[in-house]
């Protein structure tokens, strides 16, 4: 078994681990769930190189069922087809302007939101591009399980304003990416959204 494959068995792992806690009725079932669950911070440990005490601090227990985290993220083309980047603060590398799902935004807001603090530009999202199962693309390890969303956007503005929590905001043409954050994006990920705006096509490709 791969380290990749150990990491996804680790979380599908603790994933039960957190259901049974939360819904068993008996104490002989909680000790036997809670168990499981330390095995799994243990394979979590082991397959992503995250200590024990960072992976729980960054998973509370549970209060209601475990489901995926959902990243969305916005491709923003220029006139002569350049794409919209972003230089991440976290490792120095580009990605396309988006970030985590909020509560009580839709996907559409959070991009608009994303785009305006992270580039200064005001956006309409058009087309929800993909929906990426991170498990299946090659991006590095990490503990969480997520859905990347991937929206086609258009400017209403023009003149970009680097946000505080960026280092940088640029176009760069597809032949000429940037070195990629690829825990945020892919350039495989990137070519596909964009060969999907060249053609035309504004169906949503799914994993």
């Amino acid at each position: 078994m791969t380290g990749t494959e150990l990491l996804e068995k680790a979380k599908q792992l603790k994933a039960l681990a957190d259901v049974g806690l939360l819904y068993c009725k008996n104490e002989y079932d909680k000790e036997r769930y809670a168990e499981v669950q330390k095995i799994a911070f243990e394979l979590l440990q082991t397959a992503s190189g995250y200590d024990v005490t960072q992976l729980k601090a960054t998973f509370p227990l549970a209060a209601d069922y475990p489901t995926a985290k959902v990243d969305i993220r916005g491709i923003l083309l220029s006139p002569d087809k350049k794409l919209l980047f972003v230089k991440e603060q976290a490792d120095g590398r580009w990605s396309l302007p988006g970030g985590w799902a909020d509560v009580g935004s839709s996907p559409k807001e959070v991009i608009v939101k994303e785009f305006k603090e992270e580039t200064g530009l005001d956006v309409v999202p058009q087309h929800l591009l993909a929906v990426f199962d991170k498990r299946l693309h090659p991006h590095p390890p990490q503990p969480f399980y997520v859905y990347k969303f991937v929206f086609q956007c258009e400017a209403l503005s023009t003149t970009l304003i680097k946000g505080f929590d960026v280092l940088d905001v640029h176009y760069f043409a597809i032949d000429a990416l940037p070195e990629l954050s690829e825990d945020r994006i892919l350039e495989s990920q990137v070519k596909l959204v964009y060969e999907k705006i060249m053609h035309g096509d504004a169906t949503t490709y799914v994993d």
